[in-house]
C-alpha cells in the first residue's frame, strides 16, 4: 500500500509517500480501506516538530493523521460490531499513532461508527477529530444546557462550525465570531448573533456568556475570560492555560481549562446520528487528491480555509 511517512519534521514536503505493507487487524481491530482523511491543525503541527511529535518521533515508519472514512475489508476475530464492506468512520488512536496517511488503516473497532449513507466519505472523514472535540467539549465537559449562552470564537473553523451546530441542537443561544468575510458563512450556521473578531470594540459588545468555547488559544483566552459570567466556564483546545490565567479565572470566579479530545466510538455513534438527521453538516472546503497531501497540509497551514480540508484515496 502506499503511505506518506515523516522521516523528520519540517515544512510538507518531508512527507515522503512509500510502500508499505498492508497492515493487518487485531483481535479488537478492522482493517480499513480508507477513501478519505481529513487534515488538521494538529497534523501539521506534528509535522514541522510541534504537536505530538515529541511522543511520535521514535515509531518507525511515522505515518501522520487520525481522521478517516472508508470500508471494512477485514475484522479481527473479536469484531462483532463490523464486518467486511461496511463504511465506517472515525478518528484512530488519537493522540498516539493513528497510522492514518495511507491506502489501509488499522483501527479499534470501539473508535469507529457506521457512516451515515446520505453524507459522502468526504464529508464523513471531516466529522471526525473536529466534530468529536465539539461535541465532547459541549456535551460531555461543559455540559450546555437549553437557554444557555455560548461563544464560539473562529466560528468558521474546523471545530468552530461544528461547535455551532452542536450548541444549537443542545438548545443554546449562539455568538460566533470570525473575520468579516466569512460572516454569511457563520450565521448560515444557525448563530443567534455574529462579531467581526477584528473590531477593537469586540470586548464591550459581547460579555455574560455561561460558556466559551476557546477554539484559538494564546492572548484569545485572557480576553475572553472577562466575558464570561460568573459561575461560567471556559475550555480551551490549543492552549494549556497558564498558572496567571488559571488565576485570572479563579479571581473572576470562573472555570477554566484545556480540553483534549480522545477517540471514542460512542461519542461517534452521537455524530452519527446527528449526520444522518442532518441536524449536523460538515463543510468541506477543499478536497485535494492523495498524490496532493502537501498541497493539503499548506491550505491548512495557510489558516485561511473555513470548515475543513479533505484528501481522498
Amino acid at each position: 500500500m502506499k503511505a506518506y511517512v515523516l522521516n523528520e519534521p519540517g515544512d510538507a514536503a518531508q512527507l515522503e509517500i512509500k510502500e508499505l505493507q498492508v497492515p493487518q487487524p487485531g483481535h479488537d481491530e478492522v482493517l480499513i480501506r480508507v477513501k478519505a482523511i481529513s487534515i488538521n491543525p494538529v497534523d501539521v503541527k506534528t509535522r514541522g516538530g510541534q504537536g505530538f511529535y515529541g511522543r511520535l518521533k521514535a515509531l518507525d515508519p511515522l505515518i501522520l493523521g487520525w481522521d478517516i472514512a472508508g470500508t471494512v475489508e477485514k475484522a479481527g476475530e473479536g469484531v462483532t460490531s463490523f464486518k467486511p464492506g461496511d463504511d465506517v468512520f472515525g478518528m484512530v488512536n488519537f493522540p498516539g499513532h493513528g497510522k492514518a496517511y495511507a491506502e489501509y488503516v488499522t483501527a479499534p473497532a470501539g473508535q469507529l461508527a457506521l457512516k451515515p449513507g446520505n453524507i459522502s466519505f468526504e464529508e464523513a472523514a471531516a466529522a471526525t477529530l473536529s466534530a468529536l472535540t465539539a461535541y465532547q467539549v459541549l456535551v460531555k465537559q461543559a455540559a450546555v444546557k437549553a437557554g444557555q449562552s455560548v461563544l464560539i470564537p473562529a466560528a468558521s473553523g474546523g471545530v468552530g462550525h461544528y461547535a455551532v451546530q452542536v450548541a444549537k441542537y443542545l438548545g443554546a443561544r449562539v455568538t460566533g465570531t470570525s473575520s468579516a468575510k466569512n460572516r454569511d458563512f457563520v450565521l448560515s450556521l444557525g448563530t443567534d448573533e455574529y462579531q467581526d473578531y477584528n473590531q477593537t470594540d469586540l470586548d464591550r459588545k459581547v460579555k455574560n456568556f455561561d460558556f466559551v468555547f476557546d477554539t484559538v488559544g494564546g492572548e484569545n483566552i485572557d480576553r475572553s475570560l472577562p466575558l464570561v459570567k460568573t459561575g461560567g466556564t471556559l475550555i480551551s483546545i490549543p492552549t494549556v492555560l497558564s498558572d496567571d490565567l488559571l488565576a485570572k479565572a479563579k479571581g473572576l470566579d470562573v472555570k477554566a481549562f484545556f480540553y483534549l479530545v480522545s477517540s471514542d466510538g460512542e461519542s461517534m455513534k452521537e455524530i452519527a446520528a446527528l449526520l444522518e438527521k442532518g441536524i449536523v453538516k460538515s463543510h468541506v472546503s477543499a478536497v485535494f487528491p492523495f498524490e496532493e497531501m502537501a498541497a493539503a497540509h499548506r491550505a491548512v497551514e495557510s489558516g485561511r480555509t473555513i470548515g475543513k480540508v479533505i484528501v481522498t484515496v
